[in-house]
């Protein structure tokens, strides 16, 4: 498993600031700047891994692994558009896209919740504006996706694990990879 998220610390140093404005600015900022100062839309449109800055250093990475067994990657870098061109075949990508309710319900359950909220002058704004950039980001994403012809699965939390990962199965061609009708528990 390739996760794109672990790696923007390493991406980041490896970048400049002529190639990569976005990640250096947001670099720059103080947590209030970031997540409480600027509104969720322009939050959104400059946000470095929203915008598919550093996508070349994940291309890199993935390029560096062996070739068998395959490799899962995942994270929110993986734009689309930027996926879209270098699947040999629409089945070999899609995209979960969170219902706003499933991802409080995630952060909460990893204890995300208020951790880069409570790093400002006021936490109740900073996730305000946090969660309403992550509902603009998934919305863009499931648009993009769709538009691309590209698998789109939504997760709730009235979908249980095994249902999701039935789905997610199915949709790349998998063997069984779990049953779409159990509604266990996320």
């Amino acid at each position: 498993m390739y996760s794109s998220d672990e790696t923007i610390s390493d991406h980041a140093r490896r970048s400049n600031p002529t190639d990569h404005p976005l990640i250096h600015e947001f670099l720059a900022m103080d947590m209030d700047e970031r997540w409480v100062n600027r509104s969720p839309s322009v939050m959104l449109e400059t946000f470095h891994g929203f915008q598919g800055e550093l996508f070349e250093f994940i291309i890199e990475d993935l390029l560096a692994l062996p070739a068998d067994p395959p490799i899962v990657a995942e994270g929110f870098r993986l734009l689309p558009r930027l996926v879209a061109p270098l699947l040999s075949r629409p089945d070999q990508a899609l995209w979960l896209i969170p219902k706003p309710a499933f991802r409080r319900v995630a952060f909460e359950a990893r204890g995300f919740t208020w951790e880069i909220a409570r790093q400002t002058n006021d936490p109740e704004r900073a996730l305000a504006n946090l969660l309403e950039r992550d509902a603009l980001f998934t919305s863009q994403i499931a648009k993009e996706a769709v538009t691309l012809h590209l698998t789109v699965i939504e997760v709730d939390i009235n979908r249980g694990i095994h249902e999701v990962t039935g789905l997610v199965g199915q949709a790349l061609g998998l063997p069984e990879a779990g049953h779409a009708d159990d509604q266990g528990s996320t």
